[in-house]
């Protein structure tokens, strides 16, 4: 088994079991009954069913929040772990392990509830950012970490025969 492969599964795991878990502890401990829980001047607990896509859109009750949706994370799970295994670097694991344990989560909630389950409402200067949970940050941060490293990761330039870089496109 590849290092950065098992790594990024092992992360995985940790998003799901986090997520799942902190999903339990609001719907039936914290939010019984539903309501809204200031915990700073910025941050409130509160509980909301996310039927659609992100941020909330297409958010209704249909075929496709039911049953598309979990189908389109399920594939998309399956080619992350394809590019999880065949992958050599640690950072690019970590990435795909978010994304793959956070899609899961929300697949579970889709599977469980219908929708899923958002709980963290975070606003600032009037700006108010929309409910998520533990996956939906595990996805982002993910998402983030792999644009991130295509940005700025430095690429070993091949070599030719002579074991030099080729620079044949600068001129060099």
């Amino acid at each position: 088994m590849k290092v950065p492969g098992s790594w990024g599964l092992a992360l995985a795991t940790l998003v799901l079991i986090v997520d799942q878990a902190s999903k339990w502890w609001v719907i039936n401990e914290v939010m019984n009954p539903p309501r809204v829980i200031p915990v700073t001047p910025f941050f409130n607990l509160v509980m909301g069913w996310n039927r659609g896509i992100s941020f909330g859109l297409m958010n209704h009750e249909s075929a496709l929040s039911a049953w598309i949706l979990p189908l389109v994370a399920v594939v998309i799970v399956a080619v992350l772990s394809v590019w999880l295994w065949r992958n050599d670097r640690p950072v690019v694991a970590v990435a795909i392990g978010l994304i793959i344990g956070g899609a899961l989560g929300n697949v579970v909630d889709r599977l469980r509830f219908g929708a899923v389950a958002d709980f963290l409402d975070f606003y600032a200067a009037g700006f108010h950012w929309p409910a998520f949970n533990v996956a939906d940050a595990g996805i982002t941060m993910g998402a983030a970490i792999l644009v991130l490293e295509s940005l700025f990761a430095r690429r070993e330039r091949p070599k030719n025969r002579d074991g030099t870089s080729d620079m044949t496109d600068s001129g060099q």
